[in-house]
């Protein structure tokens, strides 16, 4: 089995949530001898070195700087996002109905929301928690992630909705609210608990003291199931970032063990392989040694909400990443719009393989396929930043390679969806290419795609990144 398939399908299963998907990339950075920077700090960068910043822990840009890398030379990018289409839970999760008690959430981005029905869910996310030693107080954001199944969205029976299978129509008010417990169920084990006899099992076998406090805001079995998994009272949690997620593993699978079955495909699929594929390409002091460049992944939050948000595609971050980069260089402030100019950003976000049961929503000539390879993105109202240049130079890599490469236009009567590619070419004015690994179920719960594309993306970004200082030298454009 291909083991940079099994390497994704690790990455999956450890990042649930954007949050936990930064983190997983902090660990694989730090292990490759990336250090880390703030953002609140003055930088001194060296070349030859590597280095990776977080923003909201749910953004982080990485970068590797050229032996001979000098103030004004191009950098490198390829960009994907960490988030995808979920059930967040609201502010205020306290539901109480017909005798259940249920999680408030709010959808976040176009999800398909019937998938998430009768799913086994449970939550993830951050938390901040109170600590309180020596008589003071301090803040800390810390992820959490309880694995087993605690809540569920059981769908209507269909004795009660004959005309359900003509059209599941959703209210997203109403009816995505998960079943946490029962309020008859609760209210038993509560006073089992305050009598002394048992406690409420937590994930970790740990018993949770039914006397604290209970936050108005929030069932006290919810803030006690979270206390117990972080080691904390439930007075102590003062806000949390959570998500329901499916507790279903990622797998390789099918008949031929050619696929991959997971949520968030899109896009910890791009993230993953661009990632991966920085780390090799600089994983030794050799591979910088000719580099005139800078070599970077930039993993965005909020692109399925549209970006605007200070950890977005939208925010000043990428920008501000290369004018920090170039001032650690140099002082002459002329030199960033040349940097710019020399820079290229690949837009690495899943693509819509051909389905083969709706065959019509393709066009005919424009039909990517699972196992083709990585499918550039071409729109003439720029829903994608491609040009006839940048398409150019991804595809010379991929011929240079004996990598496939497919093209894809949507149908002129429907609508296109967009990326961060758009996005970062208007906002920073950087030769932009859109690309994406094929795949189906997009924004279901449960997606996937192919194997060989995992394969063939990482060792596209890869060669990208090895060679596209050379390539680019060799092309003459505005002069």
């Amino acid at each position: 089995m291909d083991p940079v398939a099994i390497d994704l399908v690790d990455f999956l299963n450890a990042s649930p949530t954007a949050f936990h998907a930064v983190d997983e990339a902090k660990k694989r950075l730090r292990s490759a001898g990336y250090a880390q920077l703030s953002e609140r700090d003055d930088w001194k960068l060296e070349a030859g070195k590597k280095y990776y910043f977080t923003r909201n822990h749910s953004t982080i840009v990485a970068f590797a700087i050229g032996k001979k890398y000098v103030a004004g030379n191009g950098i490198f990018i390829v960009g994907a996002h960490t988030d995808s289409p979920c059930l967040k839970l609201k502010p205020v999760t306290k539901v109480t109905k017909g005798g259940y008690l249920e999680v408030g959430v709010q959808p976040y981005g176009g999800g398909l929301w019937h998938t998430w029905f009768d799913r086994d869910l449970t939550i993830a996310g951050r938390v901040i928690l109170r600590k309180k030693k020596d008589g003071s107080e301090s803040y800390s954001h810390q992820l959490i992630r309880i694995e087993e199944p605690i809540m569920r969205i059981p769908t209507l029976a269909i004795h009660l909705d004959r005309e359900v299978n003509d059209g599941f129509k959703i209210n997203k008010q109403t009816h995505l609210a998960p079943v946490l417990a029962t309020l008859v169920k609760a209210e038993l084990d509560k006073l089992t608990t305050e009598n002394g006899s048992t406690g409420t099992g937590s994930g970790d076998g740990k018993k949770i003291d039914g006397k604290t406090k209970t936050n108005e805001k929030h069932h006290s079995l919810l803030l006690q199931l979270i206390s117990a998994q972080l080691g904390c009272e439930p007075d102590d949690i003062c806000d949390f970032e959570l998500q329901a997620c499916d507790t279903q593993k990622s797998i390789v699978a099918g008949a031929l063990k050619e696929f991959i079955f997971s949520g968030r495909l899109d896009n910890l699929c791009m993230s993953f392989c661009s990632l991966k594929a920085l780390i090799d390409s600089t994983s030794s002091e050799s591979n910088l040694q000719e580099e005139i460049g800078i070599r970077m992944v930039a993993l965005f939050d909020h692109e399925e909400v549209g970006s605007d948000s200070a950890q977005g595609a939208g925010s000043p971050v990428t920008l501000d990443a290369l004018s920090r980069i170039t001032s650690s260089f140099s002082s002459d402030t002329k030199l960033l719009p040349k940097a710019i100019q020399n820079s290229y950003l690949v837009s690495a976000d899943m693509a819509h393989a051909l389905h083969p049961n709706y065959m019509d929503r393709h066009e005919e000539n424009h039909q990517p396929k699972l196992h083709g390879g990585l499918v550039i993105k071409h729109n003439a109202n720029q829903r994608y930043a491609t040009n006839a240049v940048t398409a150019f130079l991804f595809r010379e890599i991929a011929t240079k390679h004996n990598l496939p490469v497919q093209d894809f236009v949507i149908r002129s009567d429907m609508m296109c969806g967009s990326t961060i590619g758009p996005i970062l070419a208007s906002g920073v004015g950087i030769r932009t290419v859109d690309v994406g690994a094929p795949q189906l179920s997009m924004h279901s719960i449960r997606e996937m795609c192919a194997v060989d594309d995992v394969k063939h993306s990482y060792e596209h970004f890869k060669a990208f990144f090895q060679e596209f200082s050379h390539l680019d030298a060799k092309l003459v454009v505005d002069v």
